[in-house]
């Protein structure tokens, strides 16, 4: 494991330091380390060392694992690209459940240290430990340490973890060695991080904004802190105010220990292998976007405002259209009509396609629905109430008891190794009413 305190190290420019209390707050970002492919990596020890990636299902890598990044391979590259660069290259399919069951856990972990804990992603997130030493009879750096620790030992992955005084501050501490590294800087050290920080790292400078400030002479973290409060919130505003103070060491932006509830789009997407010019067969991909979208949004208790269509070409060209809706609908049947006109407006004929998406937008809760004076309320009830039953059905017995004619279009498909399910559910039991799912991840034990 990387280690590293700023206390130790020199200033590299004669500008005068910000002189700070070592930890007004301490604040730890804990980042995981190529987070999917580390947890096939440890649910398959075999796996470790070797260069993995995930993202067979889609044909392009969504996550590569340390070994695969040194040899130039990352997300977003073709499988075929990787596979001539690397012929030794581990081909998985993506296992989101999984991921998130270890991401439920790695915040367990954090938890034990402090109730004041915000999940910002799946495989990272923050933790306000401020006057926890008392409590632990240790340090902060001593607590971060053990938390990283504690995490690569109950689930085999690894984390880089930063420790300073703003979530700003200690996100760029957690970047600033990786894999599996830990920095810590206190207040009285934290210009020799900033004077090492190129503004472009710097958490909320995006590159438009980051050109802006080079042209401006501001280079790193160091010069923009020293030039005026008043400056930066002239040039950017609020954010560039509030970045100003959190790399000064004044925490602005807190830990956020609410889960996030409003959600404010659903998207489902779907690749399939190989391309087809087929009319049929690409609506029905989008349809069963449309079914699976839906039935998040009934989870969730939530109904779209805006349906959003987007057809992927074969060569990663695209064409999209959205459209708005006068009443909140809870079922791919009810929008079926919409999606059919905006499909026809976008599909066109002989290309090949090789991807479908439906997005929900400006999504409200059931309670708020509208209703229309001159709208078919009966239909819309009977179309509701059959949609409801068909997910009873298929809830009761199996995923696709019932299913849209539409559907049928997709049992013509050919078989492909993108469809090829995650080796976990090879594990499962043979009858799907006899699942039963547990809020932990599934481990490999090497006896």
């Amino acid at each position: 494991m990387q280690s590293g305190n700023y206390s130790n190290v020199k200033s590299e420019t004669n500008s005068n330091p910000i002189m700070l209390a070592d930890y007004p707050r301490a604040i730890v970002h804990v980042d995981g380390d190529a987070f999917f492919a580390s947890v096939e990596q440890a649910l398959a020890p075999s796996l470790r060392g070797r260069p993995v990636v995930t993202g067979l299902e889609r044909g392009i890598i969504a996550a590569a694992s340390y070994e695969a990044r040194a040899i130039g391979i990352g997300r977003g590259i073709p499988l075929t690209k990787a596979k001539a660069m690397c012929p030794n290259l581990v081909i998985l399919p993506s296992d989101y459940e999984t991921y998130a069951l270890y991401s439920k856990h790695m915040f367990d972990i954090m938890r034990t240290y402090t109730p004041e804990v915000e999940e910002y992603s799946i495989d990272e997130g923050f933790a306000d430990i401020t006057g926890m030493r008392r409590v632990f009879r240790s340090s902060y750096e001593e607590i971060a340490k053990r938390m990283q620790s504690d995490i690569h030992r109950q689930l085999g992955i690894t984390v880089s973890v930063g420790l300073s005084l703003t979530k700003t501050l200690a996100k760029l501490c957690s970047k600033f060695r990786k894999p599996s590294g830990f920095t810590a800087v206190p207040g009285r050290f934290i210009h020799i991080l900033l004077q090492k920080t190129p503004v472009e790292k710097v958490w909320g400078f995006g590159p438009q904004t980051s050109a802006l400030l080079r042209k401006l002479g501001v280079n790193t973290a160091f010069d923009f802190t020293n030039r005026p409060e008043y400056w930066a919130e002239k040039l950017l505003g609020k954010p560039g105010r509030d970045i100003w103070h959190e790399l000064r060491g004044n925490s602005i932006w807190k830990v956020n220990i609410e889960a996030k509830s409003k959600q404010a789009t659903i998207i489902k997407s779907r690749t399939f292998v190989p391309a087809s010019a087929n009319r049929d067969m690409v609506h029905a991909e989008l349809l069963a976007n449309a079914e699976e979208a839906f039935a998040k949004a009934r989870r969730l208790r939530l109904r779209p405002r805006t349906i959003g269509i987007v057809l992927r070409r074969q060569d990663f060209t695209h064409d999209g259209a959205e459209a708005k809706i006068d009443r909140a609908m809870i079922s791919a049947e009810e929008a079926a009509p919409l999606i059919r006109r905006l499909f026809d407006t976008v599909f066109q004929e002989g290309a090949l396609y090789r991807a479908t998406m439906i997005v929900l937008g400006k999504l409200e809760t059931a309670e708020n629905e509208q209703l229309d004076l001159f709208e078919n309320r009966p239909r819309i009830e009977a179309i509701r109430r059959l949609a409801l039953a068909a997910e009873g059905i298929n809830r009761r017995y199996r995923p696709d008891a019932v299913i849209p004619a539409t559907l049928l279009f997709l049992k013509n498909e050919p078989e492909s190794d993108r469809r090829i399910a995650p080796p976990r559910r090879a594990h499962a039991p043979a009858d799907p009413r006899s699942q039963r799912r547990l809020a932990i991840p599934s481990m490999t034990l090497a006896c």
